[in-house]
C-alpha cells in the first residue's frame, strides 16, 4: 500500500445503514465513533453470556471509513446478540471515557435484550454496574419479516385529532383491567375496543425506548423500591421497550409493538410516540456507561469548557448535544425508523427546547435540528408537538420556532385551572385560551392546532387530584415532598384528600366535567389523560415518575364507579366531532362578514359586553356557517355558557341565529330548562352549558 493511499477490498460493502444488518454474506454491523482508535465487536449466543463466542477487531485500515467503523460478519446470523469495545483518544483537555474492557451497546440497536423481567433486583448483584457480564444489556441482531399489508395509516387531520396519553404498562397492569397480558402491548391491544368506544382518534405513548426502569437502586437505600416508571431515560433510541413484551425480550418486542400499532390503525386510531432525544440514560459523570459516554462523548453531549463535566439544561445530568451534524444524522435515522418500520403517526419531543441551544448552550433563533425535522421528506406527513420548554428556565411556548410543530400548551393548562378554581381577573384569559391562543400562536401561515389543549397530563395531578388537594403529596417519591411543581393552580373544596362529605364530592365531580367540556369545546387540539374519564386518582403525587404501584396504574373499578363521568366524557368528544365551528382551521376573529354576521360573539350574562376584569361568567355564540366554519356546508350555531362562581346565574339569551335553542350540553347533574319565553337560562353554579341553533335550511 503507497503512503497516503487506501486499499478498497475487493468485497467492500457500503457501510451505510448503521447498526446491524443481515445481509446475503451474514451480518454488517456499522458504528460511528470519530475518536476511537480501535473498536471490537463481540458476539454472544445469549443474552446472559458472560464472554462472547466470537470477537473480530475493526482495524482502521480496512474496517474505517471517515468516522465509520463497519464489518460483514459471515457467521452472524439473526438471534445471535452483539456488543462493542472500543479504545480511544479523546480531544484535547477533554475527560477520557474509552475503556477497552467496558462493554458497549450499539446506539443503533433495533432490540435489546439481557435485562431480567420487569423490576426484578437480582438484575444488580453488585453496588456497581458492570463493564461487562452476564448483567450488562446486549444487542440483539434481527431480521425483519412482519407483514404491513393489511396496515393503513389513518392520516386524521390534526384539526379532527383528539389525543389520549398513556403508559403501556400502567394502562392494564391492575388486576382491574381484566386483560389477559396485563402491562404489556398486548394488554393495551386488548383495550382498543374501548378507546375506539370513547372516540379518542390518537393515543400518545409515555417512552416505548428500551430504558433501564431500576435505575434508582444504586442511590438512598430508601429508594430501593422505587421504579424510573415514565421511561424519560433512553438507553436505545431504536429499541422498544422489551419489558413490555408479552412473548419475551430477545426480539419479540418488536413484533408485538407492530401488532399494537397495526391493531390501533385498524381501528382508526393513530399512535404518538413520547421521545426524549434531549438526554440519555447514562446521565452525569459518574453515572452508568450504555454506550454514547464511551463511544464519542465529546460528540453526543454537551460538556462544560473544562471537557469533563456535563451542561445540563434536563435536569437529568446531561444534554445530548443536538445540534451536532453527527447527532443530527443520529436523531433523524431513529425518528425515520420509527415512521418507517413501525408505522407510527408522530412524535411528542421531551423538552423540545433544548433543541435550540447551541453546544455550548446558547439559544438559536434557526435550530439546526428543528428545520431538519421539520423538512425531512420521510418525515413530511408525521405530526410533531413539542414540549416548548426545559429544565434550565427557557419556556417557548407560543415561540418555539418550528412552523410545522404544534406545542404542548402550558399557559393554556394554567389559565383554565385558574379561571375554574374562580380566580379573579382569569375571564379574558380563559376566553383567549378557548379560543385557539391566538396571542401565541396566530402568526402568518399558522393555525389553532399549534395549541394542544390539556388540563392535566402524567406530569401533574390527575383532574380529580386537581380538585381534591391545595399541595402537592409526593412524600412516598423519598424526595421530602421536595419535587414537583408546587404551583398547580388547584383547590380542594374544604377538605385536603378523600371526603364523605356529599357537597364536596358533587363540586369535585362537576368541576372535572368542566375541565373535559372546556377542552372538547376549545380550538386546537385536546387531549386527555388516560383515566381523567373515570375519576383517577394518584393520592395528591404529582410527580409520580417513579411509582410503579397502584398510584400510577389504572383502576379500572372507576368505569363502573364512575360511569356518569365516563359517559359524559363520550358525549363531549362525540359533540365536539359533530360540530367543525369546534374544529376551525382558521384563528377567530370577532369581524363581521359582509353579510353583517360575526364569527363569534362575547355576552354578559346581562346579554351585553363581559365584565372581563371582574367577572367569571361568560357567553360565547359561534357561527356554524360554513364560511366561517370552512366545513363543506352550513352546520349548527353554539352558544357556549360559563359559570365559573359559585352563585347561580340567570343568563339572557341572545336569539337564535337558526332554529331555537335546545340544550346540546351540559356539566350539571339534571339538564336545565329554558325560561318560559325561551329567552333565559339559569346556570347552576360551577358549570358549562352548550346551546345549540340548528341552521334553517333556506
Amino acid at each position: 500500500m503507497r503512503k497516503g493511499k487506501r486499499e478498497i477490498p475487493v468485497d467492500w460493502v457500503a457501510p451505510i445503514p448503521y447498526g446491524a444488518h443481515v445481509t446475503a454474506k451474514g451480518v454488517r454491523f456499522t458504528l460511528f465513533s470519530r475518536h476511537a482508535t480501535k473498536v471490537r465487536l463481540m458476539l454472544f449466543h445469549q443474552p446472559e453470556d458472560e464472554r462472547p463466542f466470537a470477537e473480530y477487531d475493526l482495524e482502521p485500515e480496512k474496517n474505517r471509513i471517515g468516522d465509520i467503523w463497519f464489518i460483514e460478519v459471515e457467521d452472524a446470523a439473526p438471534g445471535q446478540f452483539y456488543l462493542y469495545r472500543a479504545e480511544g483518544k479523546p480531544p484535547g483537555g477533554h475527560a477520557d471515557h474509552y475503556h477497552p474492557r467496558h462493554w458497549l451497546l450499539d446506539p443503533y440497536a433495533r432490540a435489546i435484550a439481557g435485562h431480567t423481567p420487569w423490576g426484578n433486583k437480582a438484575y444488580y448483584r453488585s453496588d456497581k454496574f458492570p463493564k461487562g457480564g452476564a448483567r450488562f444489556p446486549k444487542g440483539v441482531i434481527v431480521a425483519d419479516d412482519f407483514d404491513w399489508s393489511e396496515d393503513t395509516p389513518p392520516a386524521i387531520p390534526m384539526s379532527d385529532t383528539i389525543l389520549y396519553e398513556a403508559h403501556i404498562r400502567g394502562y392494564t397492569v391492575h388486576e382491574s383491567s381484566g386483560v389477559g397480558c396485563p402491562g404489556t402491548y398486548r394488554g393495551f391491544m386488548e383495550k382498543i375496543p374501548y378507546l375506539k368506544e370513547l372516540g379518542v382518534t390518537a393515543v400518545e405513548f409515555l417512552p416505548v425506548h428500551e430504558f433501564n426502569e431500576l435505575e434508582y437502586y444504586f442511590g438512598d437505600p430508601h429508594r430501593h423500591d422505587l421504579r424510573n416508571f415514565w421511561g424519560y431515560s433512553t438507553v436505545g433510541f431504536f429499541a422498544p421497550n422489551g419489558r413490555y413484551a408479552h412473548d419475551g425480550v430477545v426480539g419479540q418486542q418488536i413484533r408485538e409493538f407492530k401488532e399494537l400499532v397495526r391493531a390501533l390503525h385498524q381501528a382508526g386510531i393513530e399512535v404518538i410516540l413520547d421521545v426524549v432525544y434531549n438526554h440519555t440514560a447514562e446521565g452525569g459523570l459518574h453515572g452508568t456507561t450504555y454506550s454514547f459516554r464511551g463511544i464519542d462523548n465529546s460528540i453526543y453531549y454537551m460538556l462544560e469548557k473544562d471537557g469533563k463535566h456535563y451542561r445540563n439544561y434536563t435536569g437529568c445530568g446531561n444534554t445530548v448535544n443536538c445540534n451536532h451534524p453527527a447527532v443530527m444524522d443520529f436523531i433523524l435515522n431513529s425518528l425515520r425508523y420509527w415512521m418507517t418500520e413501525f408505522h407510527v403517526d408522530g412524535f411528542r419531543f421531551d423538552l423540545a427546547s433544548i433543541f435550540t441551544r447551541d453546544q455550548n448552550g446558547n439559544v438559536l433563533d434557526q435550530p439546526p435540528i428543528v428545520e431538519r425535522i421539520s423538512h425531512d421528506p420521510v418525515l413530511r406527513d408525521c405530526k410533531l408537538i413539542a414540549e416548548a420548554w426545559d429544565a434550565a428556565g427557557l419556556y417557548q411556548v407560543g415561540s418555539f420556532p418550528g412552523r410545522r410543530w404544534s406545542e404542548w400548551n402550558g399557559r393554556y393548562r394554567d389559565d383554565v385551572r385558574k379561571f375554574w378554581r374562580g380566580d379573579t381577573g382569569m375571564l379574558s384569559h380563559f376566553a383567549t385560551r378557548l379560543t385557539g391562543s391566538a396571542d401565541l400562536y396566530d402568526r402568518k401561515g399558522q393555525t389553532p392546532q399549534k395549541s394542544i389543549n390539556f388540563v392535566a397530563c402524567h406530569d401533574g395531578f390527575t383532574m380529580r387530584d386537581l380538585v381534591s388537594y391545595k399541595e402537592k403529596h409526593n412524600e412516598s417519591n423519598g424526595e421530602n415532598n421536595r419535587d414537583g411543581d408546587s404551583h398547580n393552580h388547584s383547590y380542594n373544596y374544604g377538605e385536603e384528600g378523600p371526603t364523605d362529605n356529599p357537597h364536596i364530592r358533587a363540586v369535585r365531580k362537576r368541576q372535572v366535567k368542566n375541565f373535559i367540556a372546556t377542552v372538547m369545546l376549545s380550538q386546537g387540539v385536546p387531549m386527555l389523560l388516560a383515566g381523567d374519564e373515570f375519576y383517577r386518582t394518584q393520592n395528591g403525587n404529582n410527580n409520580a415518575y417513579c411509582q410503579d404501584n397502584e398510584t400510577s396504574w389504572l383502576n379500572w373499578k372507576g368505569i363502573e364507579e364512575h360511569k356518569d363521568l365516563v359517559e359524559f366524557t363520550l358525549r363531549a368528544i362525540t359533540f365536539r366531532k359533530a360540530h367543525p365551528s369546534l374544529r376551525r382551521t382558521t384563528f377567530l376573529k370577532g369581524a363581521r362578514h359582509e353579510s353583517g354576521e360575526a364569527d363569534i360573539h362575547w355576552l354578559g350574562p346581562d346579554g351585553q359586553a363581559p365584565h372581563w376584569e371582574s367577572s367569571c361568567v361568560v357567553g360565547c355564540l359561534m357561527n356554524g356557517l360554513s364560511r366561517f366554519t370552512g366545513a363543506e356546508e352550513d352546520r349548527d350555531h353554539l352558544l357556549m355558557l360559563f359559570n365559573a362562581s359559585d352563585q347561580q346565574v340567570t343568563f339572557s339569551l341572545p336569539p337564535p341565529p337558526g332554529k331555537p335553542w335546545a340544550i346540546g350540553l351540559t356539566t350539571e347533574e339534571h339538564e336545565p330548562a329554558l325560561g318560559e319565553d325561551r329567552k333565559t337560562l339559569r346556570l347552576d353554579t360551577r358549570s358549562v352549558n352548550v346551546l345549540v341553533s340548528a341552521v334553517t335550511k333556506s
